[in-house]
């Protein structure tokens, strides 16, 4: 009897549960909805900068500019978190087997946002601004172009002929595309002033709207959705960017309501923005790295020349505590030359944490001793002192003096020399005219990582390599990289060259800074991948939403913004 009371309360106790499941069931109310993106909203970003001219041929030294631009012109390429190339305007594009010939066709329903086609012809004429003195470009990019034959094959199809292959050339196909129809007439070196750049007409994700104008001041861009972009549409339908002279300026425009996003948290405005409960921060790496160099043929340092010197001087770097002391923890440690997060990095690269017992025993075994009566190392009667260039800021200041006094536990004198910094590339880093540099290398706009003008034994003199390393095998690495097609070997070449540089050390990787940026919890679907310059926190765009509905009776819930 027992067994069987067990059995019927088991029986009512699972009709019970039954029942309730049925009778949610039956209640509309009840029934669970999800929310999802859905059409319209305003979102307002404060943007730490000012107004200059909204066209890409002028705006690589204005971010404030290039991140407007962005979202207003499109390139025939861009790239994905990982650099590899993804179509934009192109629909379609082909590479000969040798890699000296590109293919490109543009997509049929690409139109400006006035409605007229992108066609080959608006391509051509860009590339012509591009070219010109008077466009923003750097001389050896203007240079690469004037090697380069170009033939339209029709409005939709551009042939590229390169002299030698370039396999890297598909990073120089991202420039914003300029309509031909209305800058034609606009000789070359009156663009800078075309009425064009105040009301600009694009191709890209968003449409100029206006200008906010105060006091005769442009204090403000407004951008609406185009209608007629190739792409995704984005949710957001317009997006307002207000311009701030520094980034406390931007901050306090967020904490009283005026804009719901900061282009940039930087260090001075960091703890505030991590105490603002409704603010959230992305970050992530910029395509920069900072660097010791060191001049391998300078005879004054002849011991540079070995490498278990190099190496006992990376042991003897604390590296992390230079980043969370002087960097605010907003910059990664760097342990290769090429950017973490791309195809071409190799995650597997040994890492040197800082050992000062390590490099000690390194030196020691190297012949450099102590002396009796002093704290120098020395072998044969030449002592392990050098002296270090840096750039003269208080930041890099800070960090050579760190780095002075981690290498002096080791027993390396460092003598510490501040110089200018166009002065340390042309003064001592372009003549060789240095012993060891503290440098920031800046990769800027340059997925394709070929570290071949850094590092390859023949730019030793005259190009980039101004560490003059001289490894063959490395070169040959670096050689192969650049002209084949297939993007696997590509991989296992720059895997192999970056064990060969963890090996040797012919430099000294400290860390990659990192980009901060905020953006207010109402505003969904942010995304920041590894960037390649800062305005690719625009990437995903198309999918930020402020507006959401329910899956299942299409409510409407919208997000209020400033």
């Amino acid at each position: 009897m027992k067994k069987l009371r067990w059995q019927i309360l088991v029986v009512i106790l699972t009709l019970i549960v039954v029942g309730i499941l049925l009778l949610t069931q039956q209640q509309p109310g009840l029934n669970p909805t999800l929310p999802q993106a859905a059409s319209g909203g305003i979102y307002t970003e404060g943007l730490v900068g000012s107004f200059g001219r909204l066209n890409p041929i002028l705006d690589l030294n204005n971010p404030a500019d290039r991140d407007i631009d962005r979202l207003l012109f499109s390139g025939l390429f861009k790239f994905d978190s990982r650099g590899i190339p993804q179509a934009d305007l192109a629909e379609s594009w082909g590479v000969t087997p040798e890699g000296t010939i590109y293919n490109v066709t543009l997509r049929a329903e690409a139109v400006w946002h006035d409605g007229q086609p992108v066609t080959t012809q608006d391509v051509l004429f860009t590339l012509s601004l591009l070219r010109s003195q008077y466009s923003a470009y750097p001389a050896d990019v203007r240079a690469l172009w004037d090697e380069v034959e170009v033939t339209l094959l029709s409005d939709k199809t551009i042939k590229f002929t390169l002299a030698e292959p370039f396999v890297p050339f598909l990073d120089y196909l991202t420039f914003g595309i300029l309509p031909k129809h209305l800058l034609e007439n606009v000789p070359a070196d009156q663009i800078a002033n075309a009425d064009f750049n105040l009301k600009p007409v694009g191709s890209g994700p968003y449409r100029f709207d206006h200008l906010v104008v105060e006091n005769s001041q442009v204090t403000g861009v407004v951008l609406a959705a185009s209608e007629n972009y190739h792409g995704k549409s984005p949710f957001v339908q317009q997006i307002v960017f207000r311009y701030y002279p520094t980034a406390p300026a931007a901050m306090d425009a967020y904490q009283q309501g005026e804009v719901l996003g900061l282009s940039q948290v930087t260090t001075d405005i960091l703890p505030a923005a991590l105490i603002e409960k409704n603010l959230a921060l992305y970050s992530s790496r910029l395509p920069k790295m900072s660097m010791i160099l060191f001049n391998l043929k300078n005879t004054e340092v002849a011991f540079f020349e070995e490498k278990n010197v190099r190496r006992a001087l990376m042991l003897g770097l604390n590296r992390q505590w230079m980043v969370d002391t002087y960097l605010h923890s907003q910059a990664i440690v760097a342990d290769s030359p090429i950017l973490p997060g791309t195809w071409a990095y190799y995650a597997s690269v040994p890492h040197i944490d800082y050992d000062p017992d390590a490099a000690i025993a390194l030196l020691k075994a190297e012949g450099y001793l102590l002396p009796a009566d002093g704290a120098l190392r020395a072998k044969n009667g030449q002592q392990l002192a050098f002296t270090l260039l840096y750039p003269d800021d208080e930041q890099h200041a800070k960090l050579a003096q760190s780095i002075q006094r981690d290498w002096a536990i080791i027993g390396v004198q460092v003598n510490l020399q501040a110089v200018a910094f166009d002065s340390l590339l042309n003064e001592h880093l372009i003549p060789r005219e240095y012993q060891a540099a503290l440098v920031e290398l800046d990769l800027s706009r340059s997925p394709d990582p070929d570290p071949y003008p850094f590092w390859h034994q023949s730019e030793a003199t005259g190009g980039q390599n101004y560490s003059q390393w001289d490894n063959r095998t490395a070169s040959e690495y670096l050689e192969q990289a650049r002209v084949l097609v297939d993007m696997d070997i590509r991989a296992r070449l720059y895997r192999n060259f970056q064990s060969i540089f963890a090996k040797e050390l012919p430099a000294l990787p400290l860390f990659y800074p990192v980009y901060s940026y905020g953006v207010d919890v109402r505003m969904r679907g942010v995304q920041i991948p590894p960037l390649f310059e800062p305005s690719d926190r625009f990437n995903n765009v198309s999918d930020w939403y402020l507006v959401t509905r329910r899956a299942l009776d299409q409510t409407i819930e919208p997000t209020t913004a400033p």
